[in-house]
């Protein structure tokens, strides 16, 4: 199948929302998206972006029931470990289910591969719901780890009134 990945711009923003509320649908956390079509553009394509994209694209001819023709994205940024130095951490890594198996969710995370080592960065990181096991099987298949279980990390969050609390001095 004929498809490209290129890097995103504040025109996807419309399809890249659409398809992040696909997959919270997939993974049964849609209650959970709060991010906006205007969020997207704005924290991603202003002077200092908060993430970077990238789309996979078919060409008309391939286009979904629904007249979709970009039908995969990867979102990541740049963050840094205190053991490796630079990382990239891809944020969300999706294809449109009609799309998967024909190697476009290995050509998306193969890309933000390619730019993380192009920035000087060590490791790729991301995280896999637990009960996703054909996503941790892609990703054990692409030679990675999990390292929760090999390093018993917690990945952690503060949000919300607890996020505000915690800001107090």
């Amino acid at each position: 199948m004929d498809y490209t990945i290129r890097a995103a711009n504040v025109e996807d923003c419309k399809d890249i929302a659409r398809m992040i509320m696909e997959l919270a649908e997939h993974d049964k956390l849609s209650d959970y998206v709060k991010i906006t079509q205007k969020d997207l553009e704005q924290d991603g394509f202003s002077k200092n972006p908060f993430f970077h994209g990238i789309i996979a694209e078919v060409p008309e001819k391939h286009k979904t029931k629904d007249g979709h023709t970009k039908i995969g994205y990867a979102l990541y940024f740049y963050s840094y470990t205190s053991w490796k130095g630079r990382a990239v951490f891809m944020e969300n890594l999706y294809v449109m289910p009609e799309f998967r198996g024909k190697g476009i969710g290995k050509a998306l995370m193969s890309k933000v591969a390619q730019l993380g080592l192009a920035a000087g960065c060590t490791q790729l990181d991301f995280i896999a719901l637990e009960q996703n096991k054909l996503s941790q099987e892609f990703y054990f298949r692409q030679g990675c780890s999990d390292i929760s279980a090999d390093f018993g990390y917690h990945y952690m969050a503060c949000e919300g009134e607890a996020l505000e609390h915690l800001a107090q001095p």
